[in-house]
Formats: C-alpha cells, structure tokens, sequence
C-alpha cells in the first residue's frame, strides 16, 4: 500500500509589520484592548505582494528544502479565500512562478479549515497510487478584505502563507480524520459576497467586506469543535497524551485556553503564534507548524503525534491526527 507523508514544512510573511499601537493612531482601540481579547500584539501585512506572490515564496522554500525539481511535482493545491483572481486560480500562477510543468494544480476554499481540508485532500491524491509528491500551501491577504475603520475585524487578521511537501511513503502517517460543514450557520462569518443584485448598492460594497458574528464564531470553537477532536481521538483508539502537540487554527488566544480546558489538556500542548500573525486564515496552520519544526518542537522525524485542527467560515471545522 501507498501512504502519504508530509516531508517538509515552510512558511512566508510580508516584511511589513503593523502593530497594535500603529493600529491606536487609526482607529479607537489599543495595544491593552487587542491583546487582552485576542492576544495579538502585532500582525504582518502585504504592501505589494499577492496571495500568489506569498505562495510562490513558500513553493520555492519547499523545493529547496526537498531538492526536488518543480518538474517532479504531481499538483499544486493552494488553500485561501483571498485568491489573486477566480481564473486563473492562484495555485495556477503558483505552478507557473515555480515551473511545475507536470503539476496539476487547484485552489480550494474552505477559509480557516482550507488548510486541514487541502491537506486531507492531497493525502487521498498519494493513497490512490498515481501521484507520488506535490505542494499544499495555506496562503491568504486578508488585509485586502478587511474594512479598516471597522473595529471588530480589522484587529484580528493577517497576511501570510505556510505550506507542505507531500509525498509517498511505506509507512502510514495520516491516522484518523473528521471534515465537516454547517452551511445552516454560513452567515456567522461572511467575505466576498457578491450574490446581492445591484453592484453598485452601498449593501454589495459593504457585503465584501469580511464580517464575523465574534461571539458565535467563539461559542462555536468552544462547543462544536472540541468536541469533535475529542470524539475523533477516541474513534481513532488513541488518547490525549498520545497528541505531542495541538495545532490549532490561530484565532485567539482564548479560544486555546478554553479548549485545552475543556478537552482536559496541558495548555501547554496548544503552541500559539497569533501574538505575531494574528489570524491568517488558511494559513494559521501551516505557519504555526513551520515554525514549530524551525523551533525543534516538531522533529519531521516520524516520532510525533500531532493534531491539526481548522474551524471557521462556512461554517467549517476539520481536524488531522498526523505522525509527522
């Protein structure tokens, strides 16, 4: 049989750094009001990089890692809800930056799950047998879809991109897997919409920018996720202390508290970086776990257990347990 297993990791942020206090001098908040809420202090921020460009930076990282040649990757699959363009998609320019000629490659839009519902998805792409390696890659701009006079949002979101490479392996890697969706609760988190009649109405232009019920949004990573990796983890006949490590979507701070409370789990176990992000979406993940191998936290030596987990927009929630 043919497994799949995630051989390296990267990731990329703009070099623009925005700050809490930069953010006091335009708006009525502060350095103590952000961060005790959220626990984002600082946020990167894109001044004239795509989503593609982010992407692309990633891309090559991960082939230098790997020394593949782009030419040996099978696809491209580009998590995001921040796309250059529809057509062509961004994982399209990714693959052309890069010259990944034999690649096939797609976005896939699941917002801040996009990542874990790529990830699994390429994981299937390897298993069938006819693809041997290729890129996932969580990559967005949000700060393109935020209305920045609005408090509430535009706090709380990031630019950047973190990725995978995927391949073939003997052994299996990818333990256990639940993806789901609530589309009855679509309306809590909302960006882009463009389905009103009139493009000219002030409704369609405030309609594209992201909006987010916070409260619902919060209750529902309290309830509805931790309770689906908990019910994951016993499905799948291993227990908590055999997750090394919690990667979770990296919304607030707060959210991790209450759910490491809740599933009964050392905080400790929950690695964050939202204080220097904050929230990138789709690529909360892949950048967190990045980070964790550049820090030695994760080995990439096949030794660990960990859990990715994503929720948000769709509403959506997915997790990954993962010997990485």
């Amino acid at each position: 049989m043919v497994f799949a297993k995630i051989s390296q990791v990267a990731h990329y942020a703009p070099s623009q750094v925005i700050s809490n206090d930069d953010l006091s001098l335009i708006m009525d908040t502060s350095d103590e009001w952000i961060s005790s809420r959220t626990g984002i202090k600082r946020r990167h921020i894109s001044k004239n990089e795509s989503t593609s460009d982010l992407a692309t930076e990633v891309a090559k990282q991960l082939l230098e890692k790997s020394d593949y040649e782009a030419s040996q990757l099978d696809f491209i699959l580009v998590a995001t809800i921040t796309p250059d363009s529809m057509m062509p998609s961004t994982a399209a320019i990714v693959q052309a930056n890069i010259g990944a000629v034999n690649a096939f490659a797609f976005d896939l839009t699941a917002a801040c799950s996009g990542f874990v519902f790529a990830l699994a998805t390429a994981e299937k792409l390897i298993a069938s047998g006819a693809y041997q390696r290729g890129l996932v890659i969580g990559a967005e701009t949000l700060s393109k879809t935020i209305d920045w006079t609005d408090r509430s949002t535009a706090v709380l979101f990031g630019d950047g991109a973190g990725g995978v490479l995927l391949e073939a392996d003997s052994e299996k890697h990818f333990l256990a897997e639940s993806l789901n969706t609530d589309g009855r609760r679509g309306q809590g988190l909302t960006s882009g919409y463009t389905g009103l009649s009139s493009p000219y109405s002030r409704e369609n232009v405030d309609a594209k920018f992201l909006k987010m019920d916070g409260r619902a949004i919060f209750d529902f990573a309290i309830r509805d996720v931790s309770k689906s990796i908990s019910e994951l983890i016993e499905e799948s006949s291993l227990s908590l202390d055999d997750i090394e490590y919690y990667l979770l979507h990296q919304a607030n701070s707060r959210i991790l508290d209450k759910m490491a409370k809740k599933m009964k789990v050392d905080r400790q176990k929950f690695p964050a970086n939202m204080m220097e992000y904050g929230n990138t979406s789709a690529a909360s993940i892949p950048i967190l776990l990045s980070e964790c191998v550049e820090k030695g936290i994760i080995k990439l030596d096949g030794s660990q257990t960990i859990l990715l987990s994503g929720f948000g927009g769709g509403l959506t929630w997915g997790t990954l347990i993962v010997k990485i």
